[in-house]
């Protein structure tokens, strides 16, 4: 059962995380963003439009990279990674949508650095819900929430491209 939050507005979350990656990469130099699918990558898009960073977005589908993979096994909407920019030396801003347990950033980090060392990596992320399992804090982030483990958030994208967030009931 998914039901609406009226307290998560994701275009206004939206606004709020797009103005705190402005300020906060405004003096950063070779700034590329990349943005984990898929919710991740949505926000992303956006970002890099707004920001005019086209021509360095690139997105990564952490499937294999997790360390829950082969209890888990591979999900069926698999989407490629892509990188179409050097990563060596730059100022990675990683994008995704809900920040849990940091399993999902470990496994983009650790993706990221098969494609070179990027000078830096920092993390945005439209909510924190907490419950972290691993060391891991985005350094922009919109809002954070608490609801119960047996639930999960969910970005969607309409056809128009405007945003919602759902909380799905297990």
């Amino acid at each position: 059962m998914t039901l609406p939050n009226p307290e998560l507005d994701a275009e206004a979350l939206y606004q709020s995380l797009s103005a705190q990656v402005k300020a906060g990469l405004a003096k950063a130099e070779n700034v590329a963003i990349v943005g984990i699918h898929s919710g991740g990558a949505w926000l992303a898009e956006r970002l890099a439009m707004e920001m005019q960073l086209g021509e360095r977005l690139g997105f990564i589908d952490v499937s294999f990279y997790r360390d829950d993979f082969a209890e888990k096994g591979l999900r069926t909407d698999v989407k490629p990674t892509q990188i179409p920019f050097d990563v060596d030396g730059a100022t990675i801003l990683l994008v995704d949508d809900v920040l849990y347990t940091g399993r999902t950033t470990r496994a983009a980090i650790n993706e990221l650095f098969d494609y070179g060392r990027p000078a830096r990596i920092l993390l945005a992320a439209l909510v924190d819900r907490g419950e972290r399992e691993l060391p891991i804090a985005a350094d922009f982030v919109a809002q954070t929430i608490s609801i119960p483990d047996r639930q999960s958030l969910v970005l969607q994208r309409a056809d128009d491209g405007r945003l919602s967030l759902t909380v799905d009931h297990a």
